[in-house]
């Protein structure tokens, strides 16, 4: 099965760089190549060419996965080309996705320093869609709500291992919840100064 590869030693500046990811399992791997002037792709949707002056939005987030908690995600959006998506995880075998984190960082970086060098008028947003975040926030801090007055009713009637269950039960909600309701906070960026938390820590 072939594995996310990439040429970090570019032959000039400007060079090439690859990568590539296995979306699926069963799938075709999508493979992406920066050039000088542009972005060449191959998914399951086909191939093709996106100048970097055609490019009209990125967007960066925070995607964990059932098989991967620490998952980073970057979509393109450019005139007649569908939605480029860019993972930092791939694929290995049905039980395991690999983690590529210093490969994903570095041709993340590369890809909006090229964009800002041609001068576009690229939008650069950053976590969900403002709608999806909000329902998400508040569906985050109503089960917050219940499992606190779920505790407060186990300790009123001396349920103690129940109130402890609870407990447990909020602690990690709060952990994985929160993390990803900071992460995925939806704003704006520069491509100069990409946002820490939306990048794997190398």
């Amino acid at each position: 099965m072939q594995n996310s590869r990439m040429n970090t030693e570019p032959s000039a500046p400007g060079g090439n760089l690859v990568y590539i990811y296995r979306p699926s399992v069963m799938g075709s791997p999508s493979v992406f190549t920066l050039t000088a002037k542009d972005l060449e792709w191959s998914t399951r949707r086909g191939t093709g060419v996106v100048p970097f002056d055609q490019m009209r939005r990125v967007r960066m987030s925070y995607r964990p996965a059932h098989m991967q908690s620490h998952r980073f995600v970057t979509e393109l959006w450019a005139d007649g080309t569908p939605k480029l998506k860019i993972e930092s995880t791939s694929w290995k075998s049905m039980l395991h996705q690999e983690r590529f984190d210093e490969l994903y960082s570095v041709f993340v970086a590369e890809l909006h320093r090229r964009i800002m060098q041609r001068g576009t008028a690229t939008r650069f947003e950053q976590g969900s869609n403002r709608f999806i975040y909000w329902l998400g926030f508040i569906a985050f801090v109503g089960v917050n709500l219940a499992l606190a007055g779920l505790i407060v009713r186990a300790l009123q009637t001396d349920t103690k291992g129940g109130a402890v269950l609870g407990c447990v039960f909020l602690a990690v909600f709060l952990w994985q919840g929160g993390d990803f309701v900071r992460r995925n906070r939806p704003g704006v960026y520069r491509p100069d100064a990409l946002p820490s938390a939306l990048m794997p820590k190398v």
